[in-house]
């Protein structure tokens, strides 16, 4: 049986005042500080360090996120030794179903694909920027430098 924990208030009040004590900024604070930063872009892929960030998006592959705005479809998942993040901005949609088929595929492939795409992108990154965050600066690394507003 899967119990979503997010949508109990008190346990989420609990990740809130965690999260404020930690030294590093969360993972959703970065993903909308650099939407943010960046105008609210019609799209962008990035990779996080875990090192870097509170995962607090912990188990989640495919929602929506509301910065400013938009609404933007997120496709997460984590591949040691990052998190990436491939951002679209869309209407919002229903993705439960797809979210619990994604994390279904990582668990039933013991997340091997997930751990050979991050080591192979410590190898492939090419380009990072800097997210200003409450907590502090960021780095976020690219495969390739990203063209800023472009549709593709």
């Amino acid at each position: 049986m899967y119990i979503n924990l997010r949508s109990i208030p008190r346990l989420k009040a609990i990740a809130v005042q965690v999260s404020f004590f930690s030294s590093k900024p969360t993972a959703s604070e970065v993903l909308s500080a650099y939407l943010t930063q960046c105008n609210e872009p019609p799209w962008t892929s990035y990779f996080v360090k875990y090192s870097s960030v509170k995962n607090d998006q912990f188990g989640m592959s495919n929602f929506n996120w509301q910065v400013g705005k938009s609404n933007y479809q997120i496709l997460r998942t984590g591949c040691f030794p990052y998190i990436k993040y491939h951002c679209s901005r869309r209407i919002v949609e229903d993705l439960d179903i797809s979210d619990k088929f994604m994390r279904a595929i990582k668990i039933i492939n013991l997340g091997i694909p997930c751990l050979l795409y991050g080591l192979a992108a410590t190898q492939l990154i090419r380009h990072e920027e800097i997210v200003h965050t409450t907590k502090g600066p960021v780095t976020i690394y690219f495969l390739l430098p990203e063209h800023k507003g472009s549709s593709y």
